[in-house]
Formats: structure tokens, sequence, C-alpha cells
């Protein structure tokens, strides 16, 4: 199953209010978003009064932090059993990756 790369950044903003955020049934104009166009930033709408939709950069930027760690742990994975197999050390990223 592919990440929700969106809702993962979205967690990040406003911890401690839990369904801060959900997702416009209806665009401007009264039509219907179909459910596999809904949850995209522009459709963003608040579920607590208390919380603040965070701008689009600071989504993308926490999107890609997130993607930027995966591929660390990736890269570190593959090192790392590399490194195994020529009796080379680890880093403590490496074996992180490996074995959790």
């Amino acid at each position: 199953m592919d990440r929700d790369y969106l809702q993962e950044a979205l967690a990040h903003f406003n911890q401690g209010k839990p369904q801060w955020y959900g997702w416009r049934k209806t665009d401007d104009n009264g039509a219907v978003i179909p459910n596999n166009q809904r949850m995209k930033y522009e459709h963003i709408i608040l579920n607590d009064d208390t919380a603040t939709i965070p701008s689009k950069a600071e989504v993308d930027a926490k999107i890609q932090e997130i993607k930027d760690a995966d591929i660390a742990k990736a890269n570190n994975k593959t090192s790392g059993k590399a490194k195994l197999k020529t009796g080379e050390a680890l880093t403590d990223a490496e074996v992180e990756a490996l074995f959790g």
C-alpha cells in the first residue's frame, strides 16, 4: 500500500488535537468533489476551531522531510547489508535500518 505522505505530514501539525482537519466534499460552486480527488491540500478544512491550517510550503517541507528519512533508511539498509557481507563495522543508522 502506498504511503499517504500528505496525511502523515498533517499529523505533525496541531499536535494534541486529534482529527483537527478534514476534507471538503463540495467545491466553491457546490459541485461534489469526487472522493479520489478530495484528499489534497487545497481541500483541507478545519474540524477544530483552535487549530490552524499550516501553509502549503510547511506541509510540502514536512512531506519532503518524511521522504528524505525514508530514502536515508533505505540507503542505510543497503549499505548495512553490503557491510555485513564484507565484515565491515556498521554505523548505528545502518544497525537501526537493518534490525529496528
